[in-house]
C-alpha cells in the first residue's frame, strides 16, 4: 500500500516542526535567563552580607616566640618517634579485607558531590 504524502501534509508537519522547536527554545532561554538573573541576585546578596561585615580593627597582639628546639635534639626526638612508630607496625596484624564498601559510603560520596554542586552556586567568585 502506497501512501501519497500530500504537499498540504508535507507542509503542516514542517510548521508543526518548527513550532515545537520555537517553544522547546524560548522556554529554554527564559529557563536560562531566569538562572543567570538568580546568579546575580545572590552574588548582589553575598556583597552586601561581607559589606556589612567590616572587618574589626584589632589591636595588634603581642606574638610569643616559641623556643627554638636545637637541631641535634630534634633529630633525636625525630628518630625515637619513627623508631616507635616501626616499632608499633610490626606488630599490627593485616585487617581482612571486604571486598562491596558499605552503602553507607556510597550515600556519603553522592551526597558529598550534591553538596559541592549546591555550594558551587553560592560560593562567590565560583561561576
Amino acid at each position: 500500500m502506497v501512501v501519497a504524502v500530500t504537499m498540504q501534509e508535507f507542509l503542516e508537519g514542517l510548521y508543526i516542526t518548527i513550532l515545537g522547536v520555537t517553544v522547546v527554545f524560548t522556554v529554554l532561554t527564559i529557563l536560562a535567563i531566569a538562572m543567570y538573573a538568580i546568579g546575580y541576585l545572590e552574588k548582589r546578596l553575598v556583597e552586601k552580607e561581607k559589606a556589612k561585615e567590616a572587618p574589626v580593627v584589632r589591636e595588634e597582639a603581642k606574638v610569643e616566640e616559641k623556643p627554638k628546639i636545637e637541631p641535634k635534639k630534634l633529630a633525636v626526638i625525630t628518630a625515637a618517634i619513627l623508631a616507635y612508630i616501626a616499632e608499633k607496625n610490626a606488630q599490627l596484624r593485616p585487617v581482612p579485607f571486604k571486598r562491596k564498601p558499605s552503602d553507607a559510603w556510597r550515600l556519603y560520596g553522592i551526597q558529598t558531590q550534591m553538596e559541592e554542586v549546591e555550594d558551587f552556586n553560592y560560593e562567590l567568585g565560583k561561576w
